[in-house]
């Protein structure tokens, strides 16, 4: 139905339709409110492209999920149509016997402007009009029309969007060879082919020229790092783009008054570009991350089987470690090849340029296969890690699963800390991002409200830097986290901050573990315990080997969720990292999950273990306080709260029961053991 009826002349006004991006009716300047029904949306979509007269069969099991009816329903649909491009003394919806079709000769068709653009006139276009064509991509074509249960219309919806899309990006190269020779108008159409095609190398190259040329340097360096990091969670290889991005920036440094050139690298164009961008003295890299590359793991030469499981355990690690996001890592393709080439691990490192390298042995030694793995730095050539798995001949299964996840967790524990310890004597002021972000880190596991503080400053620092950087908005989320559970500062407004920082890293980076780790964490603040399960469950589904994504999913289900379903987490999150920071932690979810499943002498010993750990803060002590009571052993407990309370005299079980959110029962509990203990007041 329309939105107003045409007057005067409009009725003449041709009518225009717009099938890119969400659909859109219009004659002259009045647009048609269009009927709720997608049925009769997908209809018109169709038809207005259809070459040729359509059978009333094929519309009915095009539109699918009909009732007994389907030509009744195909005729109410129709109808409908015809309310919205029929006018007084024009039909456009035309029908013969079985046929059916729209007439829009002398309407606006987005969409059929498009396909004449790509026939054989097309390259008689002027430039405006190529540029006119190219603008007519909005969105996606009947972008959120599908209907879901319609299988033979959401085939026909991608086949239509998956030529379409190949058309843009036909039309965006033919406008871009023949675009002047200017950043400014090459910019616009360099961004559409990039998001169009953003595993095409060229495309991004191409747009990182133009940013450069247009002067946005920082922006040509986060576009960089974003693109790295998008190739590497595709497993694509990047090394080519990186390596063109560098002799770039190279001459960018090399030249102080004379332009820099450098061709577009297009097909179909030989100009070039000239850049007069004075380089500075330095230009400090903000978006550096730590690479490692995953050398293919040698093996004995007993057969082709253990060939295979070699190669099958180089790739797992690789991919594993490719989604934990938390570094660059080396594609699949590349450390294969410098192998074949007969280069040692070591050799093919210095090649890469990594800063660490990891490699293996499988070895058969009667029905038992051996597996030794070490982690080395580069540049110095020391051993950072090693480790030695032994197992059955007929346990290679696991040998891809749970030692593969031992194998990644310890990498990536491995290279954190060796590259906070690097930051850490590193002068604040002489920081790029990812060394600021391992900075707040170093005194975010310090667990006191000073050393908080120091890593939010570090970890602000750190976006300021890159503010693609995900893992520092996270960062920030968690120390935020921190004032909230310990009362450092005021809670609510703390929580909502680490739900805001929590948003921003999972904006910059959806596919990080650590930004829905963060998201997870937050949303537990903000009382909302089954959101956080499904953001935990999110992280550990990114990344299995998050050590941190378990022990936040075994600490939100210990206290209110299924306290089995805590022990199991608990364990998993210590098995991947044995040595974690917050291993306190860890132990004190399994110790809580005990109590309330009654084990009371269980969770007194894992409460222990918890409370002996360096950096444990009071509430592990007084969750040990409490653990001890409820079994008997009043005396230890108290020597627990004597400490408690030597920090915070005035601390009672109304202030640790704050802190969590503890189902009845397990809340019940804990005040059972406060007033055995005399510590309700």
């Amino acid at each position: 139905m329309e939105a107003a009826e045409p007057q005067g002349q409009e009725a003449d006004v041709p009518l225009s339709l717009r099938l890119f991006g969400h659909l859109a009716v219009q004659r002259g300047s009045k647009a048609f409110d269009l009927p709720p029904s997608r049925k009769v949306r997908a209809l018109l979509g169709y038809l207005a492209v259809a070459p040729r007269p359509v059978s009333r069969s094929r519309l009915s099991d095009l539109l699918g999920d009909l009732p007994n009816d389907p030509r009744g329903e195909l005729r109410w649909c129709l109808s409908k149509l015809r309310g919205i491009v029929d006018e007084p003394g024009r039909r456009r919806v035309l029908s013969r016997e079985d046929l059916v079709w729209l007439d829009l000769s002398d309407c606006t068709v987005d969409a059929l402007r498009i396909e004449a653009a790509m026939g054989p006139a097309s390259h008689d276009l002027a430039l405006e009009q190529l540029r006119e064509v190219c603008d007519l991509f909005s969105g996606d074509f009947l972008e959120g029309l599908d209907l879901g249960r319609s299988p033979q219309l959401d085939h026909w919806l991608g086949m239509q969007r998956r030529r379409y899309r190949n058309c843009q990006e036909s039309l965006l190269n033919r406008l871009i060879e023949r675009l002047p020779e200017d950043p400014a108008a090459l910019r616009p159409y360099a961004e559409r082919w990039a998001q169009l095609s953003p595993l095409e190398e060229e495309a991004q190259f191409l747009l990182l020229k133009t940013l450069l040329a247009s002067g946005q340097r920082r922006e040509a360096e986060e576009h960089f790092a974003a693109v790295v990091r998008l190739f590497q969670a595709q497993d694509l290889e990047s090394e080519s783009l990186t390596q063109r991005w560098r002799d770039l920036r190279r001459g960018q440094r090399q030249t102080k008054a004379a332009p820099v050139q450098f061709e577009l690298d297009h097909p179909g164009r030989s100009d070039r570009l000239q850049l007069a961008i004075p380089p500075p003295e330095a230009i400090p890299d903000p978006t550096r991350r730590a690479s490692l590359a995953v050398m293919p793991f040698a093996h004995s030469a007993l057969g082709e089987a253990t060939r295979r499981l070699a190669q099958g355990l180089t790739h797992d690690i690789i991919v594993r470690l490719a989604k934990l996001r938390s570094m660059f890592v080396i594609a699949r393709g590349s450390v294969f090849g410098l192998a074949e080439q007969g280069l040692s691990p070591a050799e093919a490192a210095e090649r890469l340029g990594v800063d660490y390298f990891t490699s293996g042995l499988l070895t058969q030694s009667g029905d038992r296969l051996e597996v030794t793995v070490e982690l080395v730095e580069t540049r110095s050539g020391h051993i950072l890690w090693s480790e030695e798995f032994d197992l059955k001949q007929e346990q290679t299964f696991l040998l891809l699963e749970e030692i593969g996840e031992r194998i990644v967790a310890a990498l990536a524990n491995q290279v954190e800390a060796a590259e906070r310890n690097r930051a850490i004597l590193k002068a604040p002021s002489s920081l790029n991002a990812w060394e600021a972000y391992h900075c707040g880190l170093w005194h975010m596991y310090r667990f006191t409200q000073k050393d908080n503080q120091k890593a939010h400053d570090y970890f602000r620092q750190a976006v300021e830097t890159d503010p693609t950087f995900a893992r520092a908005y996270a960062g920030l989320s968690f120390t935020h986290w921190q004032n909230a559970f310990q009362r450092w500062a005021d809670p609510k407004r703390e929580s909502n901050l680490a739900y805001k920082m929590a948003g921003h890293s999972v904006m910059v980076d959806e596919h990080d573990p650590a930004a829905h780790l963060a998201m997870g964490r937050a949303l537990w603040l903000l009382s909302r315990p089954e959101d956080a399960v499904i953001e935990l469950e999110r992280s550990v589904a990114l990344s299995p080997n998050l050590a941190l994504g378990h022990y936040a999913l075994s600490f939100v289900q210990s206290q209110a969720g299924d306290p089995l379903a805590a022990i199991a987490s608990s364990d998993h999150s210590r098995s991947l990292s044995p040595f974690d920071p917050l291993l306190f932690g860890m132990l004190g979810t399994r110790a809580i999950a005990h109590m309330r499943l009654g084990q009371f002498e269980e969770a007194a010993q894992w409460s222990l273990r918890a409370a002996a750990r360096p950096n444990a803060h009071i509430l592990i002590l007084a969750i040990a306080a409490y653990c001890l009571a409820l079994t008997g052993r009043e005396e230890e407990g108290r020597a627990f709260t004597a400490v408690v309370r030597q920090t915070l005299p005035n601390f009672r079980v109304e202030d640790f029961l704050s802190r969590f959110r503890f189902a009845p029962d397990a809340e019940a509990l804990f005040r059972e053991g406060a007033k055995r203990l005399d510590f309700e007041r």
